[in-house]
């Protein structure tokens, strides 16, 4: 199945997003140190990320952020809301 195939939200949270799909970084919930270390690490509103794959038992997952590939919990995928990219007007 290609990634043109499959269905997309337009807004879901990062642990629920199509593999090798990208979108763009809308929130990241919370106010704790889970949070502000998401930010840390340069989750930031504004951001493409692309779902690259899970573990064997499906936690942790693998992301693609700016030049490098991270791992998180699917507890803290939980807390990044991702939406789709928007496309230009007039563009298929």
């Amino acid at each position: 199945m290609s990634a043109e195939t499959i269905p997309v939200p337009p807004e879901s949270t990062l642990d629920r997003w199509p593999l090798q799909v990208q979108g763009i970084v809308s929130s990241v919930q919370g106010n704790d140190a889970v949070a502000c270390r998401l930010l840390e690490m340069g989750i930031l509103e504004g951001e493409p990320v692309r779902v690259l794959g899970y573990a064997p038992m499906g936690d942790p997952m693998e992301i693609r952020l700016r030049d490098y590939q991270l791992s998180l919990r699917l507890s803290e995928a939980k807390r990044i809301v991702v939406r789709t990219l928007q496309k230009p007007d007039g563009c298929p």
